[in-house]
């Protein structure tokens, strides 16, 4: 079935649930815009007294670069499964995963409660991986950029690996 797809597509948290499994501290994007089957652009903020900034650092409150490097992958999984053809004809409950980190550089903290904007563009390099390319501002000035890689794998091939890492482990 060839489905034609009208962009831009707007995505609130409602819609970002039903295509993402992330919830509560760990949901982040706030919205999402769908410009094209490979570009996306959304928006995230965290709060100061959010369990993720009050640890780190107290005084000096810091939103870590591992969740800028999250923020992506949230980013590029939901506008894949929203607006990419390919994606949306994945079968069965499939994850999207963060499967490798090629580069992050930051230029500037993100500090509790400001608004960070990310342009997210993804180039298939299969039918389930996506190479990933985001620049991420505050205030129009540049925070970051990331480059990650992302699969799609069923879940339970996901759950039986981790069954089998816990096994090797025992």
């Amino acid at each position: 079935m060839n489905e034609t797809l009208s962009y831009p597509i707007v995505l609130d948290v409602d819609d970002l649930c039903r295509l993402l499994p992330h919830r509560g501290d760990m949901q982040l994007v706030e919205s999402l815009t769908v410009l094209d089957h490979d570009h996306f652009q959304a928006s995230a903020r965290w709060s100061a007294d959010g369990v993720i900034l009050r640890g780190h650092f107290p005084g000096l409150p810091l939103v870590p670069g591992v969740m800028l490097v999250e923020l992506v992958a949230q980013v590029a999984g939901a506008g894949m499964r929203a607006g990419s053809p390919v994606a949306r004809r994945l079968e069965g409950d499939s994850l999207g995963l963060l499967a490798g980190i090629r580069k992050c550089s930051f230029k500037r903290p993100v500090l509790p409660d400001e608004r960070v904007q990310v342009d997210v563009h993804t180039r298939p390099m299969s039918e389930t991986a996506a190479a990933v390319s985001a620049v991420l501002t505050v205030g129009g000035e540049e925070a970051a950029q990331i480059e990650i890689l992302v699969i799609n794998s069923p879940r339970q091939a996901v759950l039986d690996g981790m069954a089998g890492l816990v096994q090797r482990s025992a």
